[in-house]
């Protein structure tokens, strides 16, 4: 069963559906009693928290995901595909393309209006469902195709998290970003302690445990989006305990967080108005993640493979650069927190940019199926007519 929890066809699949439902129930009779009980508050007085259940989830709950992706991608940078330059410089500057180009399609689409602050919405890769995409529908693909994938969305998420930090970071408190910052020291220390063989890790564990949510209330108190505290533990996990963490959790995150917080997120009521009332903030994400993602990713990581050449181990043909670049256009997870944090003073257009990132994903995954399955085939009919050769 833990397998199965960890499989990205199981994540994509999981997330999928739970968007669904929640875009469904939210426009049914069930609708109005949704809202409600998301917008319900509830408070914990004593420590200064009055969140909202949509908030928890947003909020508190999503954390434990980017605290996976900060351990992924540390792994990654020590071990994986980014820890020899030669081989990060190509995704490095794909994801970069996949950020720039998204991000100016939307500002030119939203120019002159008050949306324009909403340009990271389309910036992001949802490696859950790319990757699951790629493993229905990519069979007999090279791995180095997923390695790239896995290379450039994780740069993605990276860019994304700093992204948050940076432009999403309201009034900021440094007295309790200080404080983090020494909890989080703390943190790193006890982490330390998670020796192989060494007895005692209960308490380690359970005192781990209270300093990460002491971690997340400070650095939610600072006005920096609290789903950071989740990156800045998983980056200060030694290898080994964030190894075990990552392992012990993903089942979670895959089955209960990330659906979840889909099933919030998409729990928006249809607007009842006509195509051309709809703000330039639903256009522009629908045309930037599909389209801007991958112009970006195709054309930057295009011309950095024949710059790079000669220090790549491993250079993807111009086909297969655009196959990681259809998939990159799923935005998903990371990009409806976006449109949540950038207008969140503004509930119309909140659902607005919510079916826009479920429309221009959509898109994306479609058109994702459809080049990785011809993608693999046409592999597929290449080895089948090699190995034929060989055995003549």
């Amino acid at each position: 069963m833990s397998s199965i929890l960890r499989s990205p066809r199981f994540s994509a699949v999981a997330l999928l559906t739970a968007a669904v439902l929640g875009l469904l129930v939210a426009n049914t009779a069930l609708g109005p009693g949704l809202e409600r009980l998301l917008d319900r508050h509830l408070p914990l007085g004593a420590i200064g928290l009055d969140l909202s259940v949509a908030h928890w989830v947003s909020d508190g709950l999503l954390a434990v995901f980017f605290l996976l992706v900060a351990v992924e991608l540390k792994q990654e940078l020590l071990e994986g595909e980014l820890a020899n330059p030669r081989t990060a410089v190509v995704p490095a500057i794909a994801a970069i393309g996949g950020v720039l180009v998204p991000a100016g399609i939307y500002l030119a689409v939203t120019s002159g209006t008050q949306y324009t602050h909403g340009w990271p919405i389309p910036t992001a890769t949802d490696i859950a469902f790319a990757l699951g995409v790629l493993a229905v529908f990519g069979r007999g693909l090279p791995s180095s195709i997923r390695a790239f994938l896995l290379a450039l969305a994780v740069l993605d998420d990276l860019i994304a998290i700093v992204i948050i930090a940076v432009v999403f970071a309201h009034g900021t408190d440094f007295a309790a970003l200080g404080g983090a910052v020494v909890v989080l020291a703390l943190f790193a220390a006890l982490a330390r302690l998670l020796r192989p063989g060494r007895r005692g890790h209960g308490w380690v564990v359970a005192a781990m445990v209270v300093v990460g949510a002491v971690e997340w209330w400070l650095v939610h108190h600072s006005g920096v989006h609290a789903t950071i505290a989740g990156v800045a533990l998983g980056l200060v996990l030694p290898r080994r305990p964030g190894h075990t963490l990552h392992d012990r959790v993903e089942p979670w995150s895959n089955a209960v967080v990330l659906p979840l917080f889909a099933f919030v997120s998409a729990a928006v009521v249809v607007p009842t108005v006509g195509i051309g009332a709809l703000s330039p903030t639903f256009w522009a994400v629908v045309l930037a993640l599909p389209v801007g993602k991958v112009i970006g990713i195709t054309v930057f990581g295009t011309v950095a493979g024949r710059l790079f050449a000669h220090r790549s181990s491993s250079r993807l043909s111009f086909g297969s650069v655009v196959t990681v670049g259809v998939l990159g256009g799923i935005g998903f997870t990371v990009s409806l927190l976006m449109n949540e944090l950038a207008f969140a003073s503004d509930h119309d257009v909140v659902d607005e940019g919510v079916l826009a990132v479920l429309v221009g994903s959509g898109i994306a995954m479609v058109a994702s199926a459809v080049v990785v399955s011809l993608k693999a085939r046409s592999y597929r009919a290449r080895r089948a007519l090699s190995d034929a050769e060989a055995t003549e």
